[in-house]
């Protein structure tokens, strides 16, 4: 019998311009949980402990979203979850972008299913964290890893793995600010013209051409939307001075990360460090601190030990 389990989830960055709420893409950057059956008597429920650059403000207490889906696993299995100590380490910042509460669904419902025995395969593991977090496109990269299209239909969700040429490279520009995803619809228009929706449907082809060859023509096409990121801008302080300075220095494009505020740019390798410097001094010209990071596809998604 497993006594422990620790969980690696990486970060995902989602819509990617025109696929707003079904594309999101796995980064190597990664939140990481242990989760341990308590033994003591003095009939806690559970112990968490936090530490990383994302600990500040992270609750410690049952509301804790990594908790409740560790607890929601078993409550789906008509069982009564474990006393556990949790040992929380954040890479992954709250409230940027970058699907912090999808490592905290992920990687609750993996780490409940190997100390449950794994009585659920990985579908229904997926089914199950679609269903917490409200869409797919952060929670299905967060579990498989790559770059993952997910298709809702009345018969469910249908997931198709995206192909992602090794020369395009993502950058990371990760601000000192937060941006909730609430608010970030909130500013959404309820309807849209029929231009706007063919224009997204044939950008949206485009970009999933354009990553799995590297075009980089079609790539730069294909990043424009017109559904989220003309609206969502104006939440995000400095956004039209760094997108400037990130294609004046060699990007193919930048984009709202999920809902903001970490911008995501696609670049090529040889522009890579240019791109990255350009980024952390505009932002730096606006009095904004912010984080910049050159990552890779993370293909593996979640792993456990």
């Amino acid at each position: 019998m497993v006594n422990t389990v620790t969980v690696k989830v990486p970060a995902t960055t989602a819509n990617l311009g025109p696929g707003f709420d079904c594309i999101g893409a796995a980064l190597t950057l990664y939140n990481q949980f242990q989760f341990e059956y308590l033994t003591d008597n003095d009939d806690k429920l559970y112990d968490i402990n936090v530490t990383g650059a994302g600990a500040k403000g992270l609750s410690t207490g049952a509301d804790n979203l990594l908790y409740q889906s560790f607890v929601k696993l078993y409550e789906h299995l008509g069982q009564t979850a474990p006393p556990v100590q949790i040992s929380i380490t954040i890479d992954v910042p709250l409230a940027r972008g970058l699907g912090s509460s999808a490592t905290a669904i992920v990687g609750g419902l993996v780490a409940a299913n190997l100390l449950a025995g794994e009585p659920l395969d990985r579908t229904e593991v997926l089914e199950l964290a679609i269903a917490l977090e409200g869409h797919p496109d952060n929670v299905v990269p967060a579990l498989l890893g790559g770059c993952r299209l997910a298709a809702t239909s009345d018969g469910g969700c249908q997931i198709c793995d995206i192909p992602w040429h090794s020369h395009i490279i993502p950058v990371v520009a990760i601000p000192d600010f937060e941006l909730s995803t609430a608010e970030a619809r909130r500013v959404l228009p309820t309807q849209y013209s029929r231009a706007d929706a063919i224009f997204n449907t044939s950008h949206l082809g485009l970009l999933v051409r354009g990553l799995e060859t590297g075009r980089a023509d079609w790539i730069r096409s294909a990043l424009q939307d017109r559904i989220h990121q003309p609206y969502r801008k104006s939440l995000i302080l400095g956004y039209d001075v760094v997108q400037k300075a990130a294609v004046d220095a060699g990007a193919l494009g930048m984009v709202i990360s999920g809902a903001g505020p970490t911008l995501l740019a696609l670049v090529e390798p040889g522009p890579a460090s240019d791109v990255a410097a350009a980024i952390a001094l505009a932002w730096q010209q606006q009095s904004i601190a912010a984080v910049v990071k050159t990552l890779q596809i993370e293909q593996q998604g979640v792993t456990s030990c």
